[in-house]
């Protein structure tokens, strides 16, 4: 609070330019420890919007007009509010908390650590319990006669940035991982990350080997000989790294660089291209000053979509996953997967060959899983990336978005295939970047297990899951998942897309048509009303007559969906028999989603996209213009 000069103003007015409106409202603007809160003065509203200080990601402040002074909220989430102060000295005042507020220097100032729902100590235990990394590896099938859990990391001691519990080959001995520890980068050494039980590969993961030039490590050849050894059919291993190769060359001359196929004899190394943490940063913030274009052409949206680079890297990550999950599957070739120090490209590449191999990823608490092994056990640096502290500008870039950016591209080409929707991963992104909760802090387990967060924060998985209806895809198809339990992606170029219900927020666009999916869930949550209130008339009918009601069951013709599960594409077949009415807006709808029809469903999206709202300028706030 000391950090606050003005706690209170009136008269401010407020934009929220993410939610479609051109109108600023009039209301009292106040400044606590964690939020900037905007009251709008309409009695009849008296609408509240809360901002996250941590959410945070500039602050800027305009010049003085007639009117007042500005400032500028740019949001992590890509959400953009403008503020209007009538006197310039308070509008000074608040930029200064703001800037302040928004670049916490320790821990302790974080929203996290005064977030306080309302959950017993017992409850709050248990929620980070709620998310078991070991129980996962059980349901792979591991620990067994390949792959055995090992001590040598216990309390940290090979590898600080690791997690306590790992798994390698059964024939790695001691010396041989801490000899392959002294190799590699950061001490970060070949491990399990996935276990595919219908082959017997994996997916292992590390850092670049400490080879410069002609460096060698016969601890570490051997470490990659028993990961070989771990998968009986096969002869040798990939290993994937994925950088480019030039830059690859480039840390050689730094003492460290990538494996000699001459020294490693049992493998084939494959380069993949995506580029490193700071050309991510530069592009995604490209791709966000397109939205921040007035009014822009075609060819000026076009032109900046393409120069950002932003989809050719989302392809290039997942064209690393394609090749692992390809190898994996299809070859039963194990793969052992680096970057540079192993906690950012290679995270990406392994958590996308888990969605593309493993169906049980692509449900909601199997991407909970997911992330908290490939990425928070496995020593993100998402203190760093994400600017949660004050620090070093140079270390922001948004690896963990390309991965969720990853799984909704998968997602719009199979659309039956996951268990959740949008709602979800840009719910994710959100709490990546909120410091709300204390999964998303650290570098590393250690890191987090000395800040006692597990006895000072609360878990964000229970608090997705209790919200999962809100979350659950309508077009789900578990039954499908587990027939075609790999996915196997077009990564040609014309089938990416932007994903704009994640950055449109940073435009000035009218509210966004609604796509079939939310129409879909929509009727579900009506039918199941229409259904109990049919339930209830039953029985006071019931009641009256002294006898049961009869209801005469209604026949619905069921074919198979192979159309829309083959379809994947963002316009759903819109074909439609003859004769073949339903009326999916009326009140009196009384079949259920779950009798529906293929082309119930179809002639449902169809009438949707005939519906969709084009919405309309409601005028311009000049004092805002």
């Amino acid at each position: 609070m000391e950090h606050i000069r003005t706690p209170k103003l009136e008269k401010v007015r407020f934009l929220d330019r993410s939610s479609g409106h051109r109108k600023s409202s009039v209301g009292t603007l106040y400044l606590s420890a964690t939020h900037t809160i905007f009251v709008e003065n309409n009695p009849e509203t008296r609408k509240e919007t809360w901002v996250l200080h941590s959410m945070l990601s500039s602050v800027e402040r305009l010049p003085p007009s007639p009117t007042g002074s500005q400032l500028i909220l740019r949001c992590k989430d890509f959400r953009v509010f403008q503020i209007l102060v009538q006197q310039e000295r308070d509008c000074q005042d608040v930029h200064a908390s703001l800037v302040r507020l928004s670049r916490p220097e320790r821990y302790e100032e974080l929203h996290c650590l005064s977030f306080n729902p309302n959950v017993n100590k017992e409850q709050r235990e248990e929620s980070w319990s709620f998310v078991d990394i070991q129980d996962d590896y059980r349901r792979m099938g591991v620990p067994n006669n390949l792959w055995v859990a090992t001590p040598a990391n216990s309390e940290y001691r090979v590898c600080d940035t690791y997690p306590s519990e790992l798994f390698v080959p059964r024939s790695a001995t001691p010396s041989v991982i801490v000899g392959s520890a002294r190799f590699r980068s950061r001490g970060r050494f070949p491990v399990l990350s996935y276990f595919h039980q219908d082959t017997l590969a994996c997916v292992c993961r590390c850092s670049q080997p400490l080879s410069g030039f002609s460096g060698r490590s016969v601890e570490d050849e051997a470490m990659l000989q028993a990961v070989m050894k771990s998968n009986p059919s096969s002869e040798f291993i990939y290993v994937v790294d994925t950088r480019p190769k030039l830059n690859a060359i480039a840390n050689r001359a730094a003492g460290k660089g990538y494996e000699n196929e001459d020294h490693y004899t049992n493998i084939k190394l494959q380069f993949i291209g995506i580029e490193n943490i700071h050309v991510m940063r530069s592009s995604q913030q490209k791709i966000i000053d397109v939205g921040e274009i007035h009014s822009p052409s075609m060819t000026d949206f076009l032109w900046g979509l393409e120069s950002s680079g932003w989809l050719k890297h989302i392809k290039a990550v997942l064209d690393a996953g394609i090749f692992i999950s390809k190898a994996v599957a299809d070859e039963g070739v194990s793969v052992l997967v680096h970057c540079s120090d192993g906690w950012d490209r290679t995270a990406q590449a392994c958590s996308v060959a888990s969605v593309l191999l493993d169906p049980f990823y692509r449900t909601i608490r199997g991407l909970m899983v997911l992330i908290e092994r490939d990425w928070i056990s496995f020593g993100h640096k998402f203190t760093h990336r994400y600017s949660h502290l004050d620090g070093d500008p140079k270390e922001v870039s948004p690896v963990m978005d390309q991965f969720l950016e990853c799984v909704w591209q998968l997602s719009e080409q199979f659309p039956c295939a996951f268990e959740f929707n949008e709602r979800f991963l840009i719910a994710v992104h959100t709490h990546v970047y909120s410091c709300q909760y204390g999964n998303f802090l650290g570098n590393s387990q250690k890191e987090r297990r000395d800040l006692r967060l597990c006895e000072r924060t609360h878990s964000v998985w229970p608090h997705l899951w209790s919200n999962r209806a809100e979350f659950t895809n309508p077009l789900y198809q578990n039954e499908l998942s587990q027939n075609h339990r790999v996915l196997r992606p077009n990564s040609s170029p014309y089938c990416f897309k932007l994903w704009r219900s994640l950055y449109h927020r940073a435009q000035k666009p009218t509210p966004p048509p609604q796509c079939p999916a939310d129409f879909l869930l929509a009727v579900k949550d009506e039918t199941k009303q229409l259904e109990e209130e049919l339930t209830n008339h039953q029985e006071r009918i019931s009641a009256l007559t002294g006898r049961p009601v009869l209801m005469e069951k209604v026949e619905v013709r069921r074919r198979m969906r192979t159309d829309l599960l083959r379809h994947s594409g963002p316009d759903p077949p819109t074909s439609q028999p003859a004769n073949h009415k339903t009326d999916l807006h009326g009140p009196t709808l009384s079949l259920p989603l779950i009798g529906l029809d293929h082309d119930d469903l179809e002639s449902g999206v169809a009438d949707l996209s005939s519906r969709s709202s084009s919405g309309g300028d409601d005028g311009k706030d000049p004092e805002l213009e």
